[in-house]
């Protein structure tokens, strides 16, 4: 039954390439040979008896999350100015536009020049875009949302994620490890980043103590 669908479909664009698309004489022995030629070669490799199966989306690996598309944990402000550039730059990265991600943040950065959440989304996106790597873009985007507000969680919390993913583990516990040893004990943010930190540790092994220096 299957193939008896198959052979009516060919047929129906033979009929259309003739009567609708008006070949000549002389092309329609060539527009028909076309035709049956792919039908052969399907039938020498198709399988449309097959039942279909529905394939299962591949694991997401292990990690220490995604910088884009991060909940952000109670570090942004969800309806201020910065909320729908944010919003828009997300979408892009989301579907590997990750440069339109940055430069939909470069452009609602110079209408508020001073928003922490702009800067931290530019240096997520920077990140991004350079597969992952902490940049020296992304890193001074970083740095620029930290200069203007100095106890905001989020310079840190996300430099430390992107110099986690780029591979430098020492230096993210270290960003991390400052940014808990002044978060609240309250603060929404504190139980992600512990169970961030400890998955660093653990990844770090076991350190050797400093020499001292001094010989016995």
């Amino acid at each position: 039954m299957i193939w008896l669908w198959v052979m009516l479909a060919a047929l129906l664009t033979i009929a259309a390439m003739f009567v609708l698309g008006r070949l000549p004489a002389a092309a329609r022995p060539l527009a028909g040979a076309a035709v049956m030629l792919g039908l052969a070669g399907y039938a020498l490799q198709g399988s449309p008896a097959l039942p279909g199966k529905p394939v299962a989306a591949p694991e997401e690996p292990a990690g220490f999350g995604d910088a884009i598309t991060d909940q952000r944990q109670g570090m942004a402000d969800r309806f201020g100015p910065a909320a729908q550039w944010l919003g828009m730059s997300d979408g892009f990265a989301r579907t590997g536009k990750t440069e339109l991600a940055a430069q939909t943040l470069e452009k609602g950065l110079e209408r508020y020049p001073d928003n922490v959440d702009l800067w931290v989304g530019l240096g997520n996106a920077l990140a991004a875009h350079g597969g992952g790597m902490m940049s020296p873009a992304a890193a001074l985007a970083f740095d620029e949302a930290a200069r203007r507000d100095p106890a905001h969680p989020a310079p840190p919390f996300f430099a430390g994620l992107a110099l986690a993913q780029g591979g430098d583990l020492k230096g993210a516990e270290a960003v991390w490890g400052e940014l808990l040893a002044r978060s609240p004990a309250d603060a929404p943010w504190r139980p992600d980043l512990e169970m961030r930190l400890a998955q660093l540790r653990q990844a770090l092994g076991p350190q050797l103590p400093p020499a001292s220096g001094q010989t016995p």
